[in-house]
């Protein structure tokens, strides 16, 4: 009786499986092709990444045109259907030169703004902050281009190899600085101004997760030459940090700024006599 049941059990679960299977199928490569064709880009843009030594400006433009065969390729893998593949395909590559000037002013900032940063050579290869930017630099171009699935699977990329969390959908003018930047998040619909700067941990992100407002503003406005330090939380859509202000680390934001503005958390130092001694209970770890 009771193998009998579990076949049924079984059949029916496969029936279910079945229909996911076809309702939700997806090119088991498009992962891996959309990671290496990032690859490429990268290599192609930055030397940093490749052997490849280009000596004519003839030798990039036929890299250019090889670009946008392999992205039809891949938007292919990822929608073949689509009847406009190739003029999406056509736009991202026009704007590889706009992208690429911004990603040299990232790292331009980056470097001229970190003590530590010895050559903008080091910030391109070893700062995770820029690849971050690299990556959702270009994803976000795929993103206004309505292209599906393959933005978010570049910047996840970034999260991984880099801890930082940017949704492609975000609008990050040029020049843009995350200093360190595990633990950061920049929501869907946040805007960034010029010369921002962001430190480890700060979250950019919604006052509500309902699902009934992806496509209301969600996540917060921050103007030109703001930093903000390490653990801020700033959330909502209406919420905009004036132009150059200063959000201090820990600092919780859920209301605009004006500009020119200093927000900090305030802490408490308290001193204690060696004498006093706390009760185990009144540590917090």
């Amino acid at each position: 009786m009771s193998n009998g049941k579990s076949s049924s059990s079984f059949y029916q679960f496969a029936g279910n499986l079945l229909n996911k299977r076809e309702c939700h199928s997806c090119n088991a490569s498009l992962k891996k092709e959309s990671i290496l064709f990032f690859l490429e880009l990268r290599g192609f843009l930055f030397p940093h990444f490749s052997d490849k030594v280009y000596y004519a400006p003839e030798e990039v433009v036929a890299k250019l045109r090889l670009l946008q065969r392999n992205l039809i390729t891949l938007l292919k893998i990822n929608n073949g259907s689509r009847e406009d593949i190739e003029k999406i395909a056509g736009t991202f590559i026009s704007k590889i030169p706009a992208i690429h000037d911004m990603l040299w002013e990232d790292a331009d900032a980056i470097f001229k703004g970190d003590p530590a940063a010895e050559s903008i050579d080091e910030v391109i290869l070893a700062y995770p902050g820029f690849m971050a930017i690299f990556i959702y630099r270009l994803a976000h171009e795929l993103y206004k281009l309505k292209v599906p699935i393959i933005p978010r699977i570049l910047t996840e990329h970034a999260h991984e190899i880099t801890g930082i969390d940017i949704h492609p959908g975000a609008e990050i003018d040029s020049p843009f600085f995350i200093d360190h930047g595990t633990g950061i998040v920049i929501g869907e619909t946040t805007i960034i101004g010029k010369n921002v700067k962001i430190y480890q941990g700060v979250t950019l992100g919604a006052l509500s997760v309902d699902k009934s407002l992806v496509h209301s503003k969600r996540h917060p406005t921050i103007q030109n030459d703001v930093i903000i330090y390490s653990q801020a939380v700033i959330l909502g859509g209406e919420t905009v940090v004036g132009s150059n202000s200063i959000i201090g680390g820990n600092a919780w934001v859920t209301q605009s700024v004006p500009p020119n503005s200093v927000v900090y958390s305030k802490s408490e130092v308290r001193v204690r006599a060696n004498e006093q001694y706390f009760d185990t209970l009144e540590y917090i770890i």
